[in-house]
């Protein structure tokens, strides 16, 4: 294959190599870039992708070291190295907006069952796997460099791409995964998203940036897509004139240092999404903190500047004026589409089906390619609650699909802790993780819906009635999102004795849209094995003492810390007189 550093397997990178964004401002104190800012300058890091295809492929893990920070690189091509070290690496696949097709969710499928298969199976899930997750990725674990190229060139043959998945440039673009089919979206999301991510994708000059950058877009008046933990979120607006577009909020949040979104007083339209998105990465790139990695996320310079100097300087950025806010739409947060729901093209449904933990086999995905093509419209979306949806499905199939035996393992109407229950990839495979969760966090739900009888429809319902979500993130980082799930679990060691345990921090009534708050840690370390008896408790109390109506995060915010500490635990509550 000849060299083509602008098209390797079909990449398409684009922009000059020695042209990038400005360092304005990127000391705060010592004066002196960090290792990861020093290596990017001294290689581009898109380079990686044909040293893969020319060299690493060939000769193996042990020549990748021979080149100072090629590890680290490996981010922008969307693999990281896994726990196990070695030959063993986690590739992550971009879906813009969770959109997808029945063949690409089928190439899916036969790289994972082909290529990821791990040397022992799982005791939950087996082997030969894929992670759909919070942010609408796919995930392939235990892959091997020599099998990198030839996976590249299949997908590229279906217009799926790895290209800035992971490192310091704009991930994943999210959007409300049944925009364009949804009865109540106000705005289209799913094209913006889509421009958004087509600009920056591929885009040297926007590569580098201080650290990840994450944008979210959507149209709803539901906040589907998490847009108040983004470093950019987009969600729909009125203006005085009845004309409809987005509200800018800027600097969302999760890991250490969580943060809502600040409303920085901007109204856009549609197609001046591209231009505002670019025009923050611009800030971000000159002004964000390059000297210490833990502060240089977006929301500490949104913090920095204030909502009032963020917008100062992003109008000195953009290519058009900045104008005041509109009107917010958004009335409630909607933390899945799972059921069967109307769709606003007449006699047209959309099915969405519980994934726990968002881990499928490759056979699975090949099945529900075809289910995808034989009952819907070919369409396969996957939300940020790690679930999928079948778009387009004929009302008199639907008794057909649901007959369908992917949809008995996946079902559009789960338990209510099946259907929330979130999971990163854990000790599993990341090097940051403290604690096992995936396989933990399943059987914690299941045991959960098994003990608990629910009369509510089970969780089933349209408006979330009985589903409480709980979000399990293997250390600090979140990438599970536990700061705005009803109960929140992170992963932490407890000293038993003289023996170390695994354990959780455990945090209870987080939510987004009108009443957004991140949860309350409640309880620390508790060893894993005393959480399932500790959930059934608290849940029990719930159950007793809630209004009617009440969800489960409304009930943990009026209940004392204390109350909710001593039932989890188990002891009993102290009386004062």
């Amino acid at each position: 294959m000849p060299r083509d550093l602008d098209n390797p397997y079909g990449m398409e990178f684009r922009g000059r190599r020695d042209r990038g964004l400005k360092f304005i401002k990127p000391y705060r104190n010592i004066g002196e870039l960090n290792p990861v800012e020093q290596l990017k300058l001294s290689r581009h890091p898109f380079e990686v992708a044909q040293a893969i295809i020319d060299t690493y492929s060939k000769q193996g893990v042990d020549s990748i070291n021979k080149v100072p920070g090629e590890l680290e690189r490996f981010k922008w091509v969307g693999m990281y190295p896994q726990r196990q070290g070695g030959d063993a690496f986690m590739m992550r696949i971009k879906v813009p907006g969770g959109v997808m097709t029945a063949a690409q969710v089928r190439e899916i499928g036969v790289a994972a069952d082909a290529f990821a298969e791990g040397p022992d199976d799982s005791a939950v899930f087996g082997n030969r796997y894929a992670d759909l997750t919070t942010r609408q990725d796919i995930q392939l674990h235990w892959i091997r460099i020599a099998d990198v190229p030839r996976i590249w060139q299949r997908f590229w043959d279906v217009g799926l791409t790895t290209v800035q998945a992971c490192g310091d440039s704009a991930r994943n673009v999210c959007s409300c995964p049944v925009s364009g089919i949804d009865e109540k979206e106000v705005v289209a999301a799913l094209p913006v998203a889509e421009a958004i991510s087509a600009f920056f994708t591929g885009n040297r000059e926007y590569a580098n940036l201080p650290r990840k950058f994450k944008v979210a877009v959507t149209g709803c008046t539901e906040d589907c897509a998490r847009v108040e933990i983004n470093d950019i979120g987009l969600w729909p607006s009125e203006r005085p004139d009845g004309s409809v577009g987005f509200n800018v909020l800027i600097g969302g949040g999760l890991s250490d240092g969580e943060r809502m979104a600040s409303d920085i007083d901007v109204f856009i339209r549609a197609d001046q999404a591209v231009e505002l998105c670019r025009g923050v990465a611009q800030l971000f790139g000159e002004l964000g903190n390059r000297e210490n990695r833990g502060l240089a996320r977006m929301r500490y310079l949104a913090q920095e500047l204030g909502p009032e100097g963020f917008r100062a300087a992003l109008d000195e950025r953009t290519k058009f004026a900045l104008e005041p806010a509109g009107r917010e739409l958004t009335t409630a947060f909607r933390g899945d589409h799972v059921g069967v729901h109307p769709q606003k093209q007449p006699g047209l449904l959309y099915v969405g089906c519980s994934v726990p933990v968002g881990r499928m086999h490759g056979i699975e995905l090949i099945e529900l390619a075809r289910l995808a093509e034989t009952y819907g419209d070919g369409g396969v979306r996957i939300g940020t609650d790690q679930n999928f949806i079948v778009s387009g499905v004929p009302e008199e199939r639907l008794d057909d699909l649901l007959s369908e035996p992917l949809m008995q393992t996946y079902s559009p109407f789960p338990g209510p802790f099946e259907r929330g229950v979130v999971a990163c990839t854990g000790s599993e495979f990341c090097r940051f993780a403290v604690v096992e969760t995936k396989e933990r966090a399943v059987k914690w739900a299941r045991t959960l819906d098994a003990q608990l009888s629910w009369g509510d429809g089970g969780g089933s319902e349209r408006d979330d009635a009985g589903v409480i979500r709980m979000h399990f993130s293997g250390c600090s980082a979140s990438c599970a999102q536990p700061q705005i799930a009803d109960i929140g679990f992170r992963g932490d060691i407890a000293h038993i004795g003289e023996h170390i345990e695994e354990a959780v921090d455990i945090g209870l009534g987080g939510s987004l849209g009108p009443d957004a708050a991140f949860i309350d840690w409640v309880e620390g370390a508790m060893p894993v094995d005393r959480v399932p008896d500790a959930l059934l408790r608290v849940v029990t109390r719930y159950r007793e003492e809630r209004r009617p109506g009440e969800q489960f995060h409304l009930w943990a915010r009026r209940t004392s810390a204390d109350q909710l500490r001593s039932t989890l635990v188990g002891v009993p509550e102290s009386v004062t007189s």
